[in-house]
């Protein structure tokens, strides 16, 4: 039953993502309904692992129709790669609630930015050359991965705004090389999870596949819909991570 249960929030939270990120906001608190007894280590990393399958069933539907440049994302997801890793090695060092009122902050920045720039995302017409292209990635892939290794609630649509507002991709476009850098900062995740025992491999697999059906859908609205449809998807995640954060600042238990 419970297996069943978190497959359906899965799925969905695969679909989420694959649009817009913020799919953690979906499967992480349904882990953590179904076995509050559990170790918290052990439902993060079953719920990476099963984000991570998704994450790249998303990337490799959207290279299927996208065109990406895989100089610039390779670059960025190395980036993400290390300092999400280094992310996680810090938490042990500085509490993550402190950075919260920032990440409050940051979130109805990106939400008012979004809404009074109606046409913000959607148009594809990149602003920068291409090494500026890859040091602007480069840079807040740096940034924004080591905070999903830090805190890491809505990562990919962090990813997806940088590129969007900093480099001038659409938002069909930026979703695409978000997916792919995703996957970088999951790994980063793993990287430690794995090798400490802190994954359910029968329930990991079992959400995995679940995450994939989500995941392949997601990307195949967003192919089909266009950029509108996932500039809506965006500005409803931002709300609902902006009301978490908020949520969690001011009533953390």
């Amino acid at each position: 039953m419970e297996f069943a249960l978190l497959s359906v929030f899965a799925f969905f939270a695969g679909l989420v993502d694959a649009v817009v990120g913020g799919g953690g906001l979906i499967q992480l608190p349904a882990l953590l309904v179904v076995y509050p007894s559990a170790p918290l280590p052990l439902l993060l990393g079953t719920n990476k692992f099963a984000s991570c399958v998704g994450t790249s069933v998303a990337a490799v539907r959207y290279a299927q129709s996208v065109t990406i440049p895989m100089a610039i994302v390779c670059v960025a997801a190395a980036l993400a790669f290390c300092f999400s890793f280094l992310g996680a090695r810090s938490v042990s060092l500085l509490d993550p609630a402190l950075l919260r009122p920032l990440v409050v902050i940051v979130l109805f920045g990106v939400l008012l930015f979004t809404l009074f720039r109606p046409n913000l995302g959607t148009l594809h017409s990149p602003k920068l050359p291409t090494r500026k292209q890859v040091a602007v990635a480069g840079l807040f892939s740096s940034i924004i991965g080591f905070y999903d290794g830090f805190i890491g609630p809505g990562t990919g649509s962090f990813l997806l705004f940088a590129f969007v507002a900093a480099i001038g991709f659409d938002f069909l476009h930026a979703s695409a090389c978000a997916k792919i850098i995703n996957i970088g900062t999951n790994l980063a995740a793993l990287a430690y999870f794995v090798p400490t025992g802190n994954v359910r491999y029968d329930l990991a697999l079992c959400m995995a596949v679940a995450n994939m059906a989500g995941a392949f859908l997601g990307a195949h609205l967003s192919l089909k819909r266009g950029t509108r449809f996932i500039r809506g998807f965006f500005i409803a995640v931002v709300v609902a991570l902006l009301l978490k954060q908020l949520q969690q600042l001011l009533a953390p238990f």
